[in-house]
């Protein structure tokens, strides 16, 4: 029997599941944590990677892996490849008044979406090489060449044999990157950092680009949205929403979007298509904050939650409690409207809380819809909706028919799987493992219809800028 492996190098771990090259069936699993922060030593990751692969038996009989990792953090590296200060990652927002003053340079945000298909913001590798060039001039001058964290760690694992490489998954959250015509923007990064910086080789999804010391091919790897993609099989006219601490809803297209609101960022996927994408930023935090308000655990929220009607008997939950970006509304706060003496009780309060962080969601699948067409399907993952009421709530709320999967490590599987397709030559066909299906009854679609038109109403008349 044959095996391939995937890492997930995320925000807070690394992952490693090995998986059976047939099916895809996971055999073996390990993990080790990455330290806290928004700035972080990429030696880090090679550390905890090999932690969690220190024991031989876990990539016994392996052929080939690939690593998913974060998006967007900036590793930058001398000329003789060593790291010239920890890695500013993702959720690292200093550069933010560094991504506003590059959107106005290049002609607003319209400029940006017609180059690249996104528009910066403070999360983009582009808005951090403005902040070093910008704050850290003598780091910025000794800085020679800037990967991606999933980019740095493959090179790691391959023993440094070669230059680094990427994908173009990864290398669209960028910004520099244009992945209609697989080319980086090099004018882009001048404007950015100030002069030429050496960037990866963008590799072919299924090339295997290097080996391990063991003599395990290595596959291009890709960004994590974009293995997660793969994992859960991803296909056009359906999207994944995944509620995890925040939201993110994408599908996969043929063509690169350009919404120049910055709204949808256009990327690329692993496939050689393209991962048009929305981010939300309140998900499963506001389900805690509520459970904790009304003095439950979760399992109990839920349970209150199905013992009301749908619509919560007229409250509107708007979730915006730590700000939001789809829709842009980076200074909100969270609204409940609606309040009477009859509906303010902790059944409605509890489904209204889930409706809503499941609206906002279902209100980003209606923007990705303006700029991809049609989306007649919603794959449900992630951890917040393993909760019964999430499952069953989804319908009402969507109106489109729900497949929930079970838990389960699609950014490593799906990492695992174009593992698969750089050692055999062909994508392999792997299921994914679903906990539920259910298409919505006529019921549960006027019900969709009637929550997102109360929603929408709430949220144009709190928020007018919303307004189209």
């Amino acid at each position: 029997m044959s095996y391939v492996a995937g890492v997930d190098s995320s925000t807070q771990s690394v992952k490693v599941v090995v998986c059976d090259i047939e099916t895809g069936e996971v055999v073996r699993s390990a993990r080790a944590a990455h330290p806290d922060g928004t700035e972080v030593s990429a030696q880090a990751w090679w550390e905890a990677y090999t932690s969690a692969t220190a024991e031989p038996e876990l990539l016994d009989g392996v052929s080939a892996l690939a690593v998913g990792g974060q998006q967007h953090g900036m590793v930058s590296l001398d000329d003789g490849g060593a790291l010239v200060r920890d890695a500013l990652l993702w959720n690292d927002n200093r550069s933010a008044s560094d991504a506003r003053d590059l959107i106005d340079e290049l002609g607003g945000p319209s400029g940006w979406a017609d180059a690249v298909g996104s528009v910066p913001v403070a999360s983009m590798t582009v808005s951090k090489l403005r902040w070093l060039a910008r704050r850290e001039p003598d780091n910025a001058a000794r800085t020679s060449r800037v990967v991606l964290p999933h980019d740095w760690l493959t090179w790691q694992i391959g023993g440094r044999r070669s230059d680094p490489v990427t994908d173009r998954g990864d290398a669209s959250g960028t910004c520099y990157f244009d992945a209609t015509t697989n080319r980086y923007r090099t004018d882009l990064v001048q404007r950015a950092f100030g002069h030429d910086l050496e960037l990866p080789r963008i590799a072919a999804p299924d090339e295997v680009v290097g080996e391990t010391d063991a003599g395990i091919a290595i596959a291009a790897g890709t960004g994590d949205n974009m293995a997660a993609g793969l994992g859960l099989a991803l296909d056009q006219a359906a999207a994944v929403v995944s509620l995890g601490t925040s939201g993110t809803a994408f599908t996969r297209s043929e063509a690169q979007t350009h919404d120049p609101t910055g709204t949808v960022a256009g990327f690329a996927d692993a496939t050689g298509s393209f991962l048009p994408l929305v981010c939300t930023l309140n998900g499963a935090r506001n389900l805690v904050a509520t459970a904790e308000l009304l003095g439950v655990s979760l399992a109990e929220l839920s349970a209150l939650a199905l013992s009301a009607e749908p619509g919560s008997g007229g409250l509107v939950y708007l979730p915006y409690l730590e700000g939001e970006r789809t829709p842009p509304l980076p200074d909100a706060r969270g609204e409940l409207l609606g309040l009477t003496l009859r509906n303010l009780t902790p059944a409605n309060l509890a489904r209204a809380s889930i409706e809503g962080v499941l609206w906002s969601l279902a209100y980003g699948v209606q923007v990705l819809q303006q700029q991809t067409g049609p989306i007649t399907a919603i794959t449900l993952t992630g951890g917040a909706a393993q909760s019964e009421a999430v499952r069953k709530i989804a319908p009402a709320v969507f109106g489109l028919p729900i497949v929930v999967t079970d838990t389960f490590e699609s950014v490593a599987v799906g990492a695992a799987r174009q593992a698969a397709w750089a050692f055999t030559g062909a994508l392999p066909a792997w299921s994914v493992p679903v906990l539920t299906q259910h298409d919505p009854t006529e019921r549960e679609q006027r019900a969709a219809v009637v929550l997102d038109e109360r929603y929408q109403k709430a949220l144009h008349e709190h928020f007018p800028s919303t307004r189209s």
